[in-house]
């Protein structure tokens, strides 16, 4: 291919070309934007790669110009510093094809442009994201604003190669979206590997990560590969990254920014041509403030960050949503939505979120046999916060009681869902929970209930 490397610094300009040219590729280097915007003008290329910062004219006014002109569709790949990188954000938003932060190996352009070329061989000028623009209105439900920004930023990230951070409460889909996002890049044909850091033991997670030699360990009978391994040439997931030890960061953070690691008990180097997609329930900043979060390895993982809101801030999305989770949960035994059952699914804040909206369905289903009525829903979510009720930290109502509230609550609710299922026989009802008749009657009465 044809490409064209702007940069102000020399150096790296021509080692660039140099290391572009062995490659097979035909590369002309200008000195700054308006140099290429005129070379642009008059010649055609595949592809450019330019520096953001450069004096005249930077890379992002020179994206711009000629995405506006004749040479439309020309691929661009920009070269920014961490500080400029909500610029390169607006880079893709324009069309950009991609972005590298500095420093970088001159190699690591190397998958970028073949993506590129191959895109152009099987698709012509289609747009890189047309499948990314299925799946994602396909697989992300929700038309509420916070979800269409959602999407947008899935939408950005499955075009580039750049380290995606998910932020959000439980139960949001993270772990729906790191999929998508990995389907949808150029890494699709690569594994996605997914690391649950919670589930991982602190004195097994660097040997669970990077795989370990034999004899390096009592127990290490055999030589193992880690997770980074397992993922070569595709998309790692860290989900709940926030659990990864402080004295296990360092090494993440060597294995991202230099993209080589070592096994546990190895000498030998071993390369990580792996796109990092993490994931957390908390507030990283406030962990790098009381000094359990390495700031260096949150920039790393903080280049695209997507935030996911709690269902209670999209409560428009919920009727799609449900009817989604429905068709999923029945499958071909069909099922029976009341409409009047719909707003008292809207009026709760759910603070399990999507997962626990589903868990709920997945409830009414088995004891309404597929017929989901108001009364059923109120037994199922009746003692859930709504709208005008106080939150109290993740879990909130029923525990800001304490945990005798919290017991009384789940007995009630057992007590309902036994009726429930029993069509209101209270003999059966008790029966199911192996009580006594008189018993069960008697915790009717403590609870209030008929």
């Amino acid at each position: 291919m044809r490409i064209l490397v702007v940069d102000d610094e020399k150096i790296k300009r021509v080692t660039l070309a140099d290391d572009l040219s062995g490659q097979g590729h035909e590369v002309v280097t200008a000195a700054d934007g308006q140099q290429a915007l005129e070379l642009l003008d008059r010649e055609l290329f595949d592809v450019v790669v330019t520096d953001i910062k450069m004096p005249r004219l930077d890379g992002l006014e020179l994206l711009k110009r000629i995405k506006e002109g004749t040479s439309a569709d020309v691929r661009f790949i920009l070269m920014t510093a961490y500080g400029s990188i909500p610029v390169a954000v607006e880079a893709m938003k324009l069309g950009a094809a991609d972005f590298v932060t500095k420093p970088f190996r001159n190699e690591d352009l190397f998958p970028i442009i073949q993506r590129i070329a191959e895109e152009r061989r099987e698709a012509g000028d289609e747009p890189a994201d047309v499948t990314a623009e299925d799946e994602v209105d396909q697989e992300i439900i929700g038309q509420s604003e916070s979800m269409q920004r959602v999407k947008r930023m899935i939408r950005i990230s499955a075009r580039t190669d750049a380290n995606v951070l998910l932020c959000g409460e439980t139960g949001t889909g993270k772990d729906l979206l790191a999929g998508v996002i990995h389907r949808n890049s150029h890494r699709n044909r690569g594994p996605l590997v997914k690391v649950g850091c919670t589930l991982l033991p602190a004195t097994l997670i660097e040997s669970e990560l990077y795989g370990h030699e034999e004899g390096s360990f009592t127990g290490a009978e055999q030589a193992r590969k880690g997770r980074f391994e397992l993922a070569e040439g595709g998309t790692i997931y860290l989900d709940d990254v926030d659990d990864i030890p402080l004295d296990q960061q360092a090494k993440l953070l060597r294995a991202i920014e230099e993209k080589v690691f070592e096994r546990v008990g190895g000498t030998r180097p071993i390369k990580a041509n792996v796109r990092i997609v993490a994931s957390t329930k908390l507030n990283l900043l406030d962990k790098i403030a009381i000094g359990a979060f390495r700031q260096d390895l949150y920039y790393r993982l903080d280049v695209l960050r997507i935030r996911l809101p709690p269902l209670r801030e999209r409560r428009e999305d919920i009727p799609a949503l449900t009817e989604r989770l429905l068709r999923r949960l029945a499958g071909n035994s069909g099922y029976d939505l009341d409409p009047q059952a719909v707003p008292i699914l809207k009026q709760h804040d759910w603070p399990g979120n999507v997962r626990e909206l589903y868990h709920t369905l997945e409830r009414a289903l088995l004891v309404g046999g597929g017929q989901i009525t108001p009364d059923l829903l109120e037994a199922e979510i009746g003692g859930l916060p709504s709208e005008s009720e106080p939150r109290n930290g993740l879990l909130g109502h029923p525990a800001a009681g304490g945990f005798k509230a919290a017991m009384d609550h789940a007995e009630k609710q057992l007590l309902l869902n036994a009726l429930e299922a029993c069509g209101g026989n209270k003999t059966a009802a008790a029966q199911s929970l192996g009580m006594k008749p008189s018993t069960f009657r008697d915790k009717l009465a403590k609870h209030g209930l008929k």
